[in-house]
């Protein structure tokens, strides 16, 4: 939570914020700042602390601009752990984070924006999590929060119980495949891959892979392309052993490239399934 202190709070152009207003409303503007630092920016999803590079940021909120300090904090955290938050419907206290329904009138409540796909199902923040706790808990949400489930209720719960329903689809669907988990969980370190580059791939790796791909398609039996796809998993999971060390270490730029290499093999995989199917 930041403090009174680390706070300077800017008004408008017509006027100045005045001492007696911040003494009555200083923590409602401490969360306010905590929960919109943390929601604007992606960056600020990081494992860690907030880096020396976000030192100094201004984020505009009504006609107010906030600045903060740079803070020991766990930014991933702030939203769901510091923020307190009020069901919509009853305006009981939601103590859990995330809150998909209130405890006191059972009323779905909104998805809270920024929130990580980890802290949506559940899971520790880390590469190897536990896919089989993930799967338990997306068929445990997709049961209670299924749109058909509030066809007899309010719009506004109709509404939320569609977003929410899309959003665990979302996060399950991101943090289920090793590839889609690493590149998400680089996109919250910060760093993305772009769609259609080598970036990270030598030429030989490159002349590498057109050679799989020349075998795959010169393929005459199934047995073949089996065997190939046999290859492509195992080099599959030495990859994720990797990515795993490498994200463990903090080595981001040696996690993206190999992330890189993962996505070569994770299309050639996808190749070897369509190419059995022409065996069918």
């Amino acid at each position: 939570m930041l403090s009174v202190n680390s706070l300077r709070i800017v008004g408008s152009s017509r006027a100045v914020l005045h001492s007696s207003w911040l003494t009555t409303n200083r923590v409602l503007v401490s969360k306010a700042v905590t929960c919109t630092a943390y929601c604007m920016s992606t960056n600020l999803h990081r494992k860690g602390t907030w880096h020396s590079n976000m030192n100094f940021r201004a984020l505009r909120k009504g006609r107010e601009l906030f600045y903060f300090t740079n803070q020991s904090a766990s930014p991933r955290n702030c939203c769901t752990s510091q923020i307190k938050l009020n069901c919509w419907n009853c305006k009981h206290l939601l103590d859990k984070r995330p809150a998909f329904f209130c405890v006191s009138c059972k009323a779905v409540q909104p998805p809270v924006e920024g929130t990580s796909y980890f802290k949506i199902m559940d899971c520790d923040y880390t590469f190897t999590l536990d896919t089989q706790k993930l799967q338990k808990t997306y068929l445990q949400l997709q049961r209670s929060l299924h749109p058909d489930n509030f066809s007899q209720k309010s719009v506004k719960e109709q509404e939320y119980s569609e977003s929410q329903s899309a959003l665990v689809n979302k996060a399950y669907g991101t943090l289920l495949k090793p590839l889609s988990r690493g590149l998400y969980m680089l996109e919250l370190e910060g760093m993305n891959i772009e769609e259609g580059t080598d970036s990270g791939a030598d030429s030989n790796f490159l002349m590498k892979l057109m050679e799989i791909n020349e075998a795959l398609d010169e393929a005459q039996a199934p047995e073949e392309a089996i065997m190939i796809g046999r290859d492509i998993k195992g080099k599959l999971a030495d990859l994720t052993a990797h990515i795993d060390a490498a994200l463990r270490k903090g080595e981001l730029q040696a996690a993206k490239a190999i992330l890189v290499q993962m996505k070569y093999y994770a299309n050639i995989e996808e190749k070897v399934k369509e190419k059995l199917s022409e065996f069918l």
